[in-house]
């Protein structure tokens, strides 16, 4: 038995290799056709004993100590030739193309992703009162900047609302998305940074107090991201990452949590509507100012509390899907491990900010 070197690409050859000891080639010499072997235990083609010319006939390979069973067989100048094994369990289809095969493939990957997924109704009322807050976010931040405080207060009275009655509309008429009880925090949180860098970008918040709600909500920003990507069903892609109508995970906000953001909501929110009040006038013999520093220490160790809470409560949040509790309780635990790294930079630095 002779070598035939055949030029073969190494992808190919691993492709022929994987189909079971069938393979067809067509030698360049003497424009005849050759009778080849292949089988997954080989690493080379191997020319056969009188495959010479055209028009060979039928002939068996039998060699017990190389490919015992193989059995070959070579066909006129205008067929190709064909080795298989003498056994009958081979594929029903063995000229089927890899195109077709590829084809095949991408149909029952399309068929499996769009299998068991369960999607929500997101278009509702209160899902759409949440957007309105977040397009009007960045104009009331745009209001602060350039000192038009009295627009700015009064959509901000009209974000707060909203955002009492989107949940009661939800709660009322069993409206609850899985989206909505994330973009609407979204949508608390991405007001109360904007004003939160306005106000301090404008000197009237001081940068520690901004440093410290800032980092809260950026460590809990990372570590849901983190949330929603690692509970994702697989195969995890990036259209399902967006795709929000698309359940992996819920999170609850923490009892301290929800009353440290109505507290900096009023702050924020006092803060804003300065400019328009006497901050030298006394209330309930209580100077004005003074009232104000007050409620900045107060949203500083509330702020600090919030973010600690959600690194010990246990149903802050919830990993949906067909995972196994194994699987939910490691994805758990690594996202407060972000939580943890992430806050405790932040507060180290505004430590340093307020010294």
């Amino acid at each position: 038995m002779t070598t035939c070197n055949l030029g073969i690409d190494r992808s190919v050859l691993r492709l022929l290799r994987r189909k079971a000891g069938t393979a067809w080639q067509k030698s360049r010499t003497s424009h005849s056709f050759v009778t080849v072997a292949c089988h997954p235990s080989i690493h080379s083609f191997k020319r056969l004993p009188g495959s010479g010319g055209p028009g060979t006939i039928l002939q068996k390979y039998n060699a017990d100590r190389h490919l015992p069973g193989l059995q070959t067989r070579s066909l006129s100048n205008s067929s190709r030739c064909l080795a298989r094994p003498t056994n009958n369990n081979t594929d029903p289809d063995p000229q089927k193309s890899v195109v077709q095969q590829t084809k095949d493939l991408r149909k029952t990957i399309q068929t499996k992703l769009s299998q068991n997924l369960t999607h929500e109704n997101i278009y509702n009322l209160p899902n759409a009162l949440t957007l309105s807050r977040l397009v009007l976010t960045p104009v009331i931040g745009y209001l602060v900047l350039h000192d038009q405080h009295a627009w700015a207060v009064g959509l901000f009275v009209y974000a707060g609302t909203t955002d009492l009655v989107d949940g009661w509309i939800a709660r009322k008429w069993k409206l609850q998305t899985v989206v909505g009880s994330v973009i609407d925090p979204m949508a608390d949180k991405l007001l109360m940074t904007v004003l939160t860098v306005c106000l301090a970008l404008k000197g009237a918040l001081p940068m520690y107090i901004a440093t410290l709600i800032l980092g809260r909500d950026v460590s809990l920003a990372i570590a849901a991201i983190y949330y929603r990507w690692a509970s994702l069903p697989a195969p995890r892609t990036l259209a399902r990452y967006w795709d929000f109508s698309l359940p992996s995970a819920e999170v609850h906000p923490t009892t301290i949590s929800k009353y440290n953001t109505a507290l900096q909501l009023m702050l924020i929110g006092a803060t804003t509507a300065m400019p328009l009040i006497d901050g030298g006038a006394f209330v309930s013999g209580i100077k004005i100012d003074d009232a104000l520093t007050a409620a900045q220490w107060i949203v500083a160790g509330t702020t600090v509390w919030s973010g600690a809470s959600y690194l010990y409560t246990r149903n802050a949040v919830k990993i949906l899907g067909e995972k196994t509790e194994g699987e939910k309780k490691a994805i758990l635990k690594r996202g407060r491990r972000v939580i943890a790294a992430s806050f405790a930079s932040c507060l180290g630095l505004a430590l340093y900010l307020e010294s």
